[in-house]
């Protein structure tokens, strides 16, 4: 039996369907209750009058109930919008309002915070987890097919608010098994959540446990030293994190060097390079354990990954393409790169996404036929990265840097103009060029150069007045104040030139 919808994982066969599938504390789940869970909200969902194609957003913190949500959109038909609880009120008014979501799932405390944020939204009803009765008829049986729209994951993009990436439900298994696959992960194993189901990684991790019957705890950190705790207590065979995730866990978890790891098969890195040092520490302390770092985007999934065998030979490799997909870089003119040669990265493969929600402009420039392939052989879509990229004789790719503006700190993407917008409301500056400065604990470390309005500036009550609409990750470290900012020849402002001033 294959999964064709995202729901149908839950029917495939589990080695044992009463083994606990979902810990989330105290609380856990097995994989025949999160299937009973799943059929309810469904129902429920069906009964507020979603239909085929509806959007559903989610904005739960991760729980128990987050993964059943997410299960039960497919079943109703619908399609999920998982939102980040990070995110600000306008920021998420922006996603309800953007996906045209007709139902949001949230708890009476989320609803509360919201307040006026979700107020006079044309056609959003609101089902809170808490009144989730049981007594809905069984939602009917889902027509969709896999290549139908399935979720819609927003990301930040270089020009502004986030955008909303369509994948597909056969994206989102195919995602499920090809990384399933080179990881070697089985029912035996039991892996650690701590990214967020709004990161296509985040997500995939549930999909595998829910795909393989294998057992996932759901876990909120604040430090290091709890994620080494909870890697001890549940026994867990593999844990996927960010960069900075590796550096709390090496630089501030002591924990973690004195205490015995033996069910630690891999790690895995996803959200931007992993410094060398920290590659090197890893190894020091967790000498059998498998280290596997990956490149993705949303738009496309995961795209390469590193064997462990090769971390020493090659430290600052993305690797080659995953399973079942090709990546090569292509030149300015449509070639193919040569060895040693940049190129943007393009991917081909069954995690190519369908593309920007509602953005057919950006889609096209995103998404485009496969200029190596001749009319003869059949029409292709192919995901342009916008990331630059060499390849070496031996077939490994290696990152160059980002085509456009985009930042990327502790494993999130950020626009600089959503940035920028957030700090020209603030009416302190007449001109704000947000930027992202090399940090080898966050990745990029995101700060502000600015022209003030006049002499006397606040500078800590803007940062704190901006951290009431942007979530934490996109406040900056800290805002410099200058005469004037440096342009281009063509007049622009010249962020190379404001980074590389800064990055000594």
């Amino acid at each position: 039996m294959n999964a064709v919808l995202l729901h149908d994982l839950l029917t495939l066969p589990k080695p044992d369907q009463d083994r606990p599938a979902l810990i989330d504390g105290a609380r856990h789940w097995s994989f025949r209750m999160l299937a009973a869970e799943v059929e309810k909200l469904a129902g429920a969902v069906r009964a507020r009058g979603i239909e085929r194609g509806d959007r559903v957003a989610i904005l739960l913190p991760k729980c128990l109930e987050e993964c059943a949500a997410i299960f039960a959109a497919s079943r109703a038909d619908a399609v999920f919008v998982p939102i980040n609880p990070v995110l600000k009120a306008q920021q998420i008014r922006h996603i309800l309002i953007d996906s045209g979501a007709a139902l949001l799932i949230t708890t009476l405390e989320q609803r509360e915070k919201l307040g006026a944020a979700i107020d006079g939204i044309d056609g959003l009803s609101i089902l809170d987890v808490e009144d989730c009765a049981d007594d809905h008829a069984p939602a009917p049986v889902a027509r969709a097919i896999g290549q139908d729209l399935a979720a819609i994951l927003y990301t930040s993009g270089s020009t502004g608010a986030p955008k909303g990436v369509m994948l597909s439900h056969s994206n989102l298994i195919a995602g499920t098994r090809i990384v399933r696959s080179y990881l070697s992960i089985t029912a035996e194993d039991r892996l650690l959540s701590v990214l967020p189901f709004s990161f296509d990684y985040g997500l995939n991790q549930l999909l595998t446990v829910v795909e393989q019957g294998a057992t996932i705890a759901l876990f909120t950190f604040q430090m290091g030293d709890q994620i080494v705790r909870a890697l001890a207590k549940h026994e867990i065979t593999g844990l996927a994190g960010v960069p900075t995730i590796w550096a709390i866990l090496t630089k501030a978890a002591p924990s973690l060097a004195r205490t015995p790891l033996p069910h630690l098969r891999y790690i895995t890195n996803s959200g931007g390079a992993v410094p060398e040092a920290t590659v090197r520490r890893l190894r020091e302390i967790l000498p059998e354990t498998q280290i596997f770092l990956m490149y993705g985007l949303t738009e496309a999934f995961r795209s390469t990954y590193l064997p462990p065998a090769e971390i020493d030979r090659r430290p600052t490799s993305i690797g080659k393409a995953i399973p079942e997909c090709e990546v090569f870089p292509l030149t300015t003119d449509g070639r193919r790169a040569k060895p040693g040669e940049p190129g943007i990265l393009v991917h081909r493969g069954p995690t190519v996404s369908l593309g920007y929600w509602r953005r057919p402009e950006e889609t096209a420039r995103v998404l485009r036929p496969n200029p190596l392939r001749t009319p003869i052989e059949g029409g292709e879509t192919v995901c342009w990265s916008g990331d630059l990229v060499y390849e070496d004789e031996d077939g490994f790719l290696y990152f160059v840097g980002r085509q456009d503006a985009m930042i990327k700190s502790a494993g999130y993407r950020i626009s600089p103009t959503e940035v920028e917008d957030a700090l020209m409301l603030s009416g302190a500056f007449r001109q704000v060029a947000a930027i992202g400065l090399p940090d080898e604990w966050l990745g990029q470390r995101l700060m502000a150069v600015a022209v003030g309005q006049q002499n006397g500036i606040d500078i800590e009550a803007v940062l704190r007045q901006l951290a009431e609409k942007l979530p934490s990750h996109m406040v900056p470290s800290r805002i410099e104040l200058v005469p004037e900012l440096p342009v281009t020849p063509n007049g622009k402002v010249d962020y190379k030139r404001l980074v590389s001033e800064r990055a000594a």
